[in-house]
């Protein structure tokens, strides 16, 4: 079942009359006929329960395309669908199942946290036995309970972060947007945010992710689209989009004594093979194949492992060519 689907989406901005060149410089989109196309035709679904990244340089698309799924922006161009309904025709009902943590969003600082959580939930029309059951659990399992009486201004960015996804929680959203939610934090926040997305999508709820931290990406997404100029120009899993920098795929190994280079060279999976530090580095178009032959091998000659590192391929490394030759397609 689709949570999301979106059909030829595109948002187009008009270039102010006394707009001058210099100003747009970091405006990463084509301009046509005095507009800027900002979210250029695109479409795609995401899965019931999956976790979606949206990934792509600084003025890409992203936060556009993410402000006119929420609502926020009217597409020029296009269909939004959630869960059946459209976005624009049903915006109440969709609001209604949707959590949304915005990249410059912010708490309100003289609110303590728990008047955060029942402001939110009072535009939710949540009743009042429900917004009290809900901002008490989220505070306990965000870690937040004991500051509930303090005012925001005074908590730290992971602290206020947390509170964030705990407003956008407050209305037990089926699908919650999360834009750049990692960013500029501590590792142990960092940490902290991670977890609380699993297990928020292991209960069910479909997350929407952009985050410029592709390690993040790497780890928690079941799937990655990739948007460039207000394309989209890749979508596909973390592993397969890893796969196209395969000859970057290696393996370090080394043997308690002397082995002759001849024995390593009968790996039929084995590109290149190179002796260094005592061991060998063996360039390979499958780590697991390749590890696979290499236990056979050393079995089969009676040898002993020392170590054995394997080299693999990076989202970031995948993430640059697509880029790379998204901008040469052009």
């Amino acid at each position: 079942m689709n949570a999301i689907v979106i059909k030829n989406l595109s948002k187009h901005f008009k270039i102010p009359k006394n707009g001058k060149k210099g100003k747009m410089r970091n405006v990463n989109h084509q301009i046509f006929d005095g507009l800027i196309n900002a979210v250029d035709n695109i479409s795609f679904e995401v899965l019931k329960g999956e976790i979606f990244g949206f990934l792509g340089p600084n003025g890409a698309g992203k936060t556009t395309s993410i402000r006119m799924m929420t609502g926020v922006l009217k597409p020029s161009h296009g269909q939004i669908v959630i869960f059946g309904l459209d976005a624009w025709n049903h915006p109440i009902e969709v609001k209604q199942v949707i959590g949304n943590v915005p990249e410059m969003a912010n708490v309100y600082m003289n609110y303590t946290g728990w008047q955060n959580l029942m402001f939110i939930g009072e535009l939710y029309g949540s009743s009042k036995d429900k917004r009290i059951n809900n901002a008490e659990n989220l505070l306990k399992k965000f870690d937040l309970y004991e500051k509930r009486k303090i005012k925001t201004g005074k908590y730290s960015k992971g602290m206020k972060q947390r509170l964030l996804l705990c407003m956008a929680l407050m209305n037990d959203p089926e699908i919650l947007f999360l834009d750049e939610p990692t960013s500029g934090l501590d590792v142990q926040s960092a940490k902290i945010i991670k977890k609380l997305i699993r297990e928020y999508n292991e209960r069910g709820v479909t997350i929407f992710l952009t985050t410029h931290d592709l390690e993040v990406a790497n780890e928690l997404c079941d799937r990655i689209a990739i948007i460039n100029h207000g394309k989209l120009i890749s979508l596909d899993t973390p592993y397969n989009l890893k796969k196209l920098t395969q000859e970057n795929q290696a393996i370090d190994i080394q043997f308690e004594s002397e082995v002759e280079k001849s024995i390593i060279e009968k790996l039929q999976s084995a590109k290149e093979i190179k002796k260094v530090n005592g061991g060998f580095h063996i360039i390979v178009e499958d780590n697991h194949v390749a590890i696979c032959e290499l236990v056979d091998l050393v079995k089969s000659n009676n040898l002993t492992l020392r170590q054995l590192n394997t080299n693999q391929p990076k989202l970031e490394e995948a993430f640059l060519k697509i880029i790379e030759e998204g901008i040469k397609n052009e």
